[in-house]
Parts: structure tokens; C-alpha cells; sequence
């Protein structure tokens, strides 16, 4: 049984294949078309995992699709019928922007096939949880998506067992999580809906008892779990491109224009602050009663939200939650692989589980392919025949490495096999990465990669975190030891790397450690701001070049400048 999923309505648009409940192949549109986030329709990710699959259009069984478009559609007219002379935008992106995506699919499912495949729509949220839980560890958890919106949903909360998904209550647009805190990343500057993860990074800058009262009053979480917002302070209900209302400038000052260039005045990190605290605070707080109507004793987290790392922190240490599971593409372009999850279990009936504990699940290229782009573009490369060792000692040197290895990880976060590295106990090391390499805000933070066997030595950190989805502490003995991932709160968003998930990763880790005594490296995404990461040999050869970077390792190969 092959299933293709598929999610081509929002942003991060992504393809899979599911082969006998095992997932073959994920991939992004973006690291395709090099358009970060993109609403393109996937056709080049899902001809590049048919390719890598060896599967051919004809023999795919069933397409299952991350939208239902029809869902909720009575509500959405009656809200734009009390919109009144505001209802133009929001007739654009409900109605004609929905009926052209709805037309670019009909023309690539015509000329997909000659076999014609059933087409199954699964809704958003669905596809949200089954393709975070269905893959997860778990066969009893606590579930809850959050976004901006799916189909008109914003929250979606219940509970799994076995293969069974039970809705516990949604809230409705436009009473939304994501909304809100997309207001405060449009606030400071930032694009909202897109650089949700950069106020994330700013909040620890800011002071969140200023504002703290004014934002808290904005949500009210019911005890059925459905959240309340006060739009008086909000535009974003009218589908325009604001996400602000004048009396949100009244209320915390004048926003930052949207330049890089641009100076944080205080208002604006305390602002940041604030929002982060309260969407924690809000979050928890469902999530507490999650607990006590479940009494689970794991939460699994899906939706734009879940991408929130210091939010999860807080949920795995303060909720009564063992432990939480977040999909490393939590976002809209994991919902492909949870369709095609809920298509297979609970459309087909299909009722084994296949966990995947690895997050390299893309494409990748042999050695073969890699010498001949090399030899190609005439540049001068050297094999190796211990390219962990040799890579261990360039970091040392103070070497700023492209690290390019095996299948490419899915999700915004990189893992290891798309990553640039760098010494994290080397003074300057953050503000050189920024300025030289990744072309981005000196502020914000980057990611430590650490030895599984060895996190608690350098963190606080209460469990694993194999995909960077969850911030700690670092050890009060270690924050000078390795400064450059340390961010101005003392907390860092770990990855934690075993061997049997990423055996050469994991051997990079421990042969640093073995020349430092630190088998922590700094890992930040092998891309420039702005730009999706890095997918071919081609893409990580003209980063290499165009950058910063001291050395590149493309597999087995360096090449140095």
C-alpha cells in the first residue's frame, strides 16, 4: 500500500511517502524552489520522492491531503456577512485565494496518473496530531495542535490510544494562539507568520513584568481548554495584512519597522517578553488540564506553536507530563506525513505502528554524485579516509565548518546532516556566525549539539531533545566553558544525538570531545538569513563560497577556500 501525502494549502508546502506504514521519504517544496516557507505546490518535493522511492506515479495507491476545504465553510460565511464593508480581504483569502489552490491541485491530480488514485482530504488539526503522534513513541498521550488556523480551527485538544484520536474541544478563529503571538512578532519588526522563532530568541532581552498585566488580560483560557482573545487590540480577524490594531500601538508604544538594519528600542523587547511569557503561561495552563482530564502520562505537541522550544521546556518541567513528543517538522509541513498517517489507519484500517525515532528522512546524494559535481566545477576537494577525526581537529583549529552529510533532516531545524558548526567554547564565535556567515541579527542565539551520554553534564536538562525543540538550562559550571551557545538568559535549545540515530554525527561529538574534553559543538542551519536550508551539493557549494565559511564537508570530501 503506497500513500502519497501531500500539503499544498498553506505555508512550508511538503510531500511523503508512506509504504506499508513505513515512511519512505519527506521533503519540503522550499529546499527545492529556495523560497523559504513557500505556499508553492509541492510538485517538484513529490517528483523527488517518487524518484527516491523508486515508485512510479502509477503505482501510488492513495493521495491524502493535509486540507478540508469544505470544513467549517457555513462558518466562515457568516463571519464575513458581520465583517460588513471589511469583508474584501477576507473574501481574497478565503474564497478566491481558496478556490485557485483548490484549482492547482485538480490540475496536477489530472495530469498526475493515468490510475487515478483516491484523493482523501484529512483536516488540518487531524493531520497536525496523527503526524505527530502516530510517529511518536507513545500509545497513550495527551494531544494538542496550535496554530494561527487550519480550516477555521486554531486549537485543537483531545487524547490517543492505541490508533484511536479522540476530540476533546477547538477553538475557532479568531480567537487564535498563533495570532497572538504573531501580532508581537509583527510588533518588532519581524515577518509574522514566518519569523515567530526570531521574538522567541529576542524575548530573554526584555523585561516581561512591564507589560506582563495588559497581555495576560488579552487571553482567557475557558476550563474546557478553549482560548478567548480581546480583539479590540488585534486586526489580523479581518484576513488583512495587519496583525496589530491601533488601540495594540496605544497600549505598548510605537512598532519597529521591518528592517534588519533597524535599532530595538526597550518597549520592543519587553513587549516580546511579555508575549512569550503569557503564550508560556496560557500554554501551561492548558496543558495542566490536559493532564488531569487524561492523566496521561505523556503530551504530544503539534502545530506552528508546538515550534515554541522554551514554551516545551517549560511544559516538560512544570506540567505534571513526563515527557513531551514534538515532530521535528511540526509546522504545516509535517501535516503531509499526518495525513498520510490518518489515511492509513483510519481510512484504510491499517493497524500497525511505525515509529520513526530519526528525522533523516529526505534525500540524499552518494559519493559518486558528489566528486562529479566537484570535478564538474573544477574545484580542488580531497577525499578522506577519516573525516570525523579530520573534521574534530578543523573545529578545534577555529574552523567554521558546512557540514554536509547523508539524508537531509525535515523541519526548520538542522540535525546534524545539513548544519553549520563551529567551536561553542570560543569567544566571538556567536557574533562572527551572525555577522559573517549567516547575515543575520547579532542577537540571536545558536543551538548546541550534545553528546545523549553526556547532556547532563553541560545541561539542566530533565530529558532528551533529539530534535531542538526544547530549551533548558545550561549548568551554571558550563556557561563560560561554552559561551558561544549560551544565550543572555542562561538557557540554550539543545539537540541531544545518539549513535544509533546519526552514528556519524554522534562520532564528530565524540571526537571533539576527545581533542576539547566538550562534546558540544555550536549547530546553527546551513543557510544564509532568509533562505531555505541548504538541499544539493550545488546549494551547499555556493553557501560556502558566498559566506563566511573556512571549510566545507560534503560527505567524505573537503574542500577548503
Amino acid at each position: 500500500m503506497i500513500i502519497l501525502g501531500v500539503n499544498y494549502f498553506f505555508h512550508d508546502s511538503s510531500a511523503c511517502i508512506i509504504k506499508d506504514g513505513e515512511l519512505l521519504i519527506a521533503l519540503e517544496e522550499e529546499r527545492f524552489s529556495r523560497q523559504k516557507h513557500t505556499y508553492a505546490f509541492p510538485e517538484r518535493a513529490i517528483q523527488k520522492c517518487l524518484e527516491f522511492a523508486g515508485i512510479s506515479a502509477g503505482e501510488v495507491d492513495h493521495v491524502a491531503v493535509s486540507i478540508k476545504p469544505q470544513k467549517h465553510a457555513l462558518k466562515k460565511i457568516l463571519y464575513g456577512i458581520k465583517l460588513g464593508t471589511k469583508v474584501a480581504p477576507f473574501i481574497r483569502h478565503e474564497l478566491t485565494g481558496a478556490l485557485l489552490k483548490q484549482r492547482r491541485l485538480r490540475k496536477w491530480y489530472k495530469n498526475f496518473s493515468a490510475k487515478k488514485p483516491p484523493l482523501h482530504f484529512v483536516e488540518h488539526h487531524i493531520s497536525h496530531i496523527a503526524g505527530s503522534y502516530y510517529i511518536s513513541p507513545y500509545d497513550k498521550a495527551a494531544l494538542l495542535s496550535l496554530d494561527g488556523a487550519g480550516e477555521w480551527s486554531t486549537l485543537f485538544s483531545g487524547i490517543a490510544e492505541g490508533l484511536k484520536i479522540e476530540k476533546f474541544s477547538e477553538t475557532m478563529f479568531p480567537h487564535s494562539l498563533g495570532s497572538f503571538y504573531e501580532a508581537a512578532t509583527e510588533f518588532c519588526g519581524f515577518r509574522p507568520n514566518y519569523d515567530e522563532g526570531k521574538t522567541m530568541g529576542l524575548a530573554p532581552m526584555g523585561n516581561p513584568d512591564r507589560f506582563y498585566a495588559e497581555v495576560n488580560k488579552l487571553i482567557t483560557v475557558k476550563a474546557d481548554g478553549q482560548v478567548v482573545l480581546d480583539l479590540s487590540y488585534f486586526a489580523f480577524q479581518n484576513a488583512g495584512h495587519r496583525r496589530c490594531g491601533d488601540k495594540f500601538y496605544k497600549t505598548f508604544g510605537q512598532p519597529r519597522k521591518r528592517d534588519h538594519r533597524e535599532p530595538f528600542e526597550q518597549h520592543h523587547l519587553d513587549v516580546a517578553a511579555a508575549f512569550q511569557r503569557v503564550l508560556e503561561d496560557k500554554v501551561l495552563q492548558i496543558c495542566t488540564s490536559l493532564y488531569e482530564k487524561t492523566k496521561a502520562d505523556y503530551i504530544v505537541l503539534a502545530g506552528g506553536v508546538a515550534l515554541n522550544s522554551v514554551m516545551n521546556g517549560r511544559i516538560v518541567r512544570e506540567t505534571p507530563f513526563k515527557d513531551a513528543y514534538i515532530m521535528p517538522a511540526a509546522g504545516d509541513n509535517g501535516t503531509s506525513i499526518g495525513a498520510a498517517y490518518y489515511v492509513y489507519h483510519q481510512v484504510l484500517g491499517a493497524t500497525d505502528r511505525h515509529h520513526h525515532s530519526s528525522p533523516y528522512v529526505g534525500n540524499d546524494y552518494s559519493n559518486e554524485q558528489v566528486e562529479s559535481i566537484l570535478k564538474e566545477s573544477k574545484l580542488k576537494y580531497r577525499k578522506s579516509d577519516n573525516v570525523c577525526k579530520e573534521a574534530a581537529a578543523l573545529l578545534r583549529e577555529g574552523n567554521i565548518l558546512g557540514w554536509y552529510q547523508g539524508r537531509m533532516e525535515i523541519g526548520p531545524r538542522a540535525l546534524g546532516n545539513r548544519s553549520i558548526l563551529a567551536d561553542p567554547s570560543l569567544p566571538g564565535m556567536k557574533d562572527k556566525i551572525n555577522a559573517e556567515v549567516k547575515h543575520r541579527e547579532a542577537y540571536r542565539p545558536f543551538a548546541p549539539s550534545v553528546l545523549a551520554e553526556a547532556r547532563l553534564d553541560f545541561f539542566e536538562s530533565e530529558v532528551e531533545a533529539p530534535f531542538m525543540l526544547k530549551v533548558c538550562d545550561v549548568r551554571e559550571d558550563k556557561k563560560d566553558v561554552i559561551s558561544a551557545i549560551t544565550h543572555v538568559d542562561g538557557s540554550a535549545r539543545i539537540q541531544t544525538v545518539r549513535q544509533d540515530t546519526n552514528p556519524r554525527y554522534h562520532e564528530l561529538l565524540s571526537e571533539f570531545g576527545q581533542l576539547s574534553g566538550v562534546p558540544v559543538l555550536l549547530n546553527t542551519s546551513f543557510n544564509v538569513m532568509g533562505e531555505p536550508i541548504v538541499e544539493s551539493p550545488v546549494d551547499a557549494l555556493r553557501c560556502f563560497f558566498t559566506t563566511g565559511l573556512d571549510v566545507l564537508v560534503i560527505n567524505d570530501f573537503i574542500i577548503s577556500k
